[in-house]
């Protein structure tokens, strides 16, 4: 039969182990000392790769910071360490890094490694809640990730214990990153299939239009004549060009709005006496995520793309953004 537990319960359940595993990362402050700094040194001079392992819960942990190793300028993989003593240990060469994490620095599995470890000279790393165990003795650096207590109400479960873990990886790999000068651009390379990736490595010549696609007329042609350029291109807006197709101004619907409301001759007005003069432009190899920024700060959906002497190359709007997934 389920227990009838009302919501208060629930919550306050929630807010204790949250308090716990909160304790457990705040109290790895003290904890980062030349150590730590020991295994940033360890993981920047590798030529190999950082091979993180652990078993259990520790091993999903591995898994995650070894991505994230992986992600921010350091080669990482996992090795499972049960699957080591299987033929994976082949996957562990001589100019690689160990990294193990295990709470208790017994873990048999990770222990039956020692002696490869050793053979082939390979510096191990070690996260570990009992410094003095078997694993925390052999590591040429031991970082300490020992809790009071687990979130777990039995203190059983790993929670605190874990979260301490990665927590401290993350730490090491943002020191590691941060050490290699790793960039956004460098991060966008390692994930070109998503948001960040594509904001960082589109161009705006990727993405804008070009040619006949682009809108445009003349300073002296009619207000009438740039209305129908506008509803030709479907941009929302043509540029005003002049000679050499450099730019002049551009004439958007809000300038259509504020021109109608003083109740002028389409026919009769000429572009230049209504266009927004200079008007934002853009050049060609900015990131289409700046041209975002620029519509977004000065509120506009478009923008005409220029040389450097302001010659109009081509124009792009918010709609080709979205689609490219910048947006």
């Amino acid at each position: 039969m389920t227990p009838v537990v009302d919501d208060a319960q629930l919550l306050a359940s929630a807010r204790r182990a949250l308090g716990i595993e909160a304790r457990a990362i705040e109290a790895l402050g003290p904890k980062l000392t030349g150590s730590f700094a020991a295994a940033c040194r360890i993981c920047l001079g590798c030529h190999g790769r950082v091979v993180v392992t652990g078993m259990g819960k520790s091993g999903h942990i591995a898994g995650k910071i070894a991505a994230t190793l992986a992600s921010t300028g350091t080669p990482a993989f996992f090795l499972h360490p049960a699957e080591a003593g299987h033929g994976d240990l082949g996957m562990i060469t001589r100019s690689d890094v160990l990294l193990a994490l295990s709470n208790s620095g017994e873990t048999p599995e990770l222990v039956l490694l020692l002696p490869h470890l050793k053979r082939l000279a390979v510096p191990l790393i070690v996260m570990t809640g009992k410094p003095d165990s078997t694993l925390g003795r052999a590591a040429a650096v031991m970082l300490d990730v020992g809790v009071p207590e687990e979130a777990c109400p039995l203190n059983l479960a790993p929670t605190a214990s874990t979260t301490a873990t990665l927590a401290m990886g993350d730490a090491l790999a943002v020191a590691v990153l941060e050490a290699r000068g790793f960039t956004r651009q460098d991060f966008a390379r390692s994930h070109p299939g998503g948001t960040l990736g594509r904001r960082l490595l589109l161009h705006v010549e990727d993405l804008m239009r070009s040619g006949e696609s682009v809108p445009r007329v003349a300073p002296d042609a009619s207000l009438a004549a740039g209305l129908l350029e506008m509803s030709r291109k479907g941009l929302g807006m043509t540029v005003v060009v002049g000679s050499e197709d450099r730019i002049l101004g551009v004439f958007t619907d809000g300038d259509l709005r504020r021109s109608l409301d003083k109740q002028i001759d389409v026919h009769q007005t000429l572009m230049n006496e209504v266009m927004t003069a200079p008007g934002k432009r853009i050049g060609p190899r900015e990131l289409a995520a700046e041209a975002v920024h620029l519509m977004e700060l000065h509120r506009i959906t478009a923008l005409p793309v220029a040389d450097a002497h302001g010659r109009l190359l081509g124009a792009l709007n918010i709609h080709d953004l979205m689609r490219a997934g910048v947006v």
